[in-house]
């Protein structure tokens, strides 16, 4: 009887340090599962902010290169519109002079009418 009080305490003995190694391999795996996902996170995360910047960078350019663009044209623009102008009012300077030399002749010839002095050929 002794013998299967022994053999007992021997079969629950392996099956507890059996157990027991298990549970701390399994906890062994938890933390290293949880440890990986935290890097992983990290390394995500670092990955977006890298992303991010990258992005940021290309559209500061852009924005500044539009800017430039706009600039450029507006220039473009001021100095076509002072020539149409400088243009444009040398035409009407022109024309104002013709209607007042064609209006100073009629006044002439209108004169000349009631004068009673004839019309030149």
């Amino acid at each position: 009887m002794h013998v299967k009080k022994l053999g007992f305490f021997v079969l629950a003995s392996a099956l507890t340090l059996s157990t027991s190694a298990n549970f701390a391999h399994a906890q062994s795996t938890v933390g290293q599962d949880a440890k990986a996902a935290g890097t992983d996170t990290k390394d995500a995360t670092k990955d977006v902010g890298h992303g991010v910047a990258t992005g940021s960078k290309k559209t500061a350019a852009g924005t500044k290169k539009v800017y430039h663009k706009t600039v450029s044209g507006t220039k473009t623009a001021a100095d076509k519109t002072a020539d149409g102008t400088k243009t444009v009012g040398k035409d009407i300077g022109h024309g104002t002079k013709v209607a007042a030399k064609d209006t100073a002749h009629g006044t002439e010839k209108v004169g000349d009418k009631i004068a009673g002095k004839p019309t030149p050929q």
